[in-house]
């Protein structure tokens, strides 16, 4: 019985240090940002501009603009956990080839942007740039494509404004239901800090919503993106799913190269 008790305590002992590790150091597993120098030269072949915005805490977000001479509008892009513009620009001008503008930020601490991070300054952070493509770009031209991470912030802000279309690439029903596919026998629920709610912000969203999952996706399932497309109560929606697609190389697929420009103009 004494042995019996002391590995029930080196168990119980073990799980608890676990939890404590993964509430203290969530935000190192969840932010995974590449910091650039603030004279970092940007380098791609589309033409683009830098840009740097304040926030109302004094913080600087970078963000890069991608224009086009005769543009079918505008895609407000909301960037996956990891790395900065430095790869996340070359990603996103793919659209700029497709005749697109295109506007993406970094987060703060990604990149050249400065500032802490929390849940509701990603949103916050996340409208000031919506807020500067409105004023350059009407309404009815303003699509939101949000990746991985960046599709709860992208359904934040959809649920706020009035784009014309709302594009989620690899989405999560929430925070929760994607850390515990990671976790399963972790109450996550009670310990993460950020709960980026999509399944909630998506209720209240009004444009086209088209949601793009692969059927391999290792990182988030593809039926957490099923439960978020399930749980929109509006017509307008349509979710293609890609087999073998995994997590980063959607793009890659015929699936998705011959919808996106339907996807993007309608």
């Amino acid at each position: 019985m004494r042995k019996l008790k002391k590995i029930m305590f080196w168990i119980i002992s073990i799980y608890a240090v676990i939890l404590l590790t993964l509430y203290l150091f969530q935000e190192k597993i969840l932010f995974q940002p590449e910091i650039l120098p603030v004279d970092y030269v940007y380098q791609f072949d589309q033409p683009f501009k830098e840009v740097f915005l304040k926030t109302n805490d004094g913080s600087l977000l970078n963000g890069l603009h991608f224009t086009n001479k005769n543009t079918k509008g505008v895609i407000l892009y909301f960037h996956g956990n990891r790395g900065s513009l430095k790869r996340w620009g070359e990603i996103a001008s793919y659209f700029a080839l497709k005749q697109y503008d295109i506007v993406i930020m970094d987060y703060r601490s990604y990149g050249k942007s400065t500032g802490k991070i929390t849940e509701q300054i990603l949103y916050d952070d996340a409208q000031l740039f919506y807020n500067y493509v409105l004023d350059k770009y009407p309404k009815q031209r303003i699509i939101i494509y949000g990746r991985s991470l960046g599709t709860g912030i992208a359904t934040k802000v959809a649920s706020e404004n009035n784009p014309a279309a709302l594009v989620l690439e690899t989405p999560y029903f929430n925070m929760k239901d994607v850390s515990e596919s990671w976790l399963p026998y972790v109450p996550t629920g009670i310990l993460l800090k950020y709960k980026i709610p999509s399944n909630e912000f998506i209720q209240k969203v009004k444009c086209n919503i088209t949601i793009y999952h692969g059927t391999a996706d290792k990182v988030v399932p593809l039926a957490s993106g099923k439960r978020l497309y399930e749980s929109i109560s509006i017509p307008n929606k349509k979710m293609i799913t890609i087999p073998k697609g995994s997590h980063n190389n959607l793009i890659q697929f015929e699936e998705y190269q011959s919808t996106i420009e339907t996807t993007l103009s309608n």
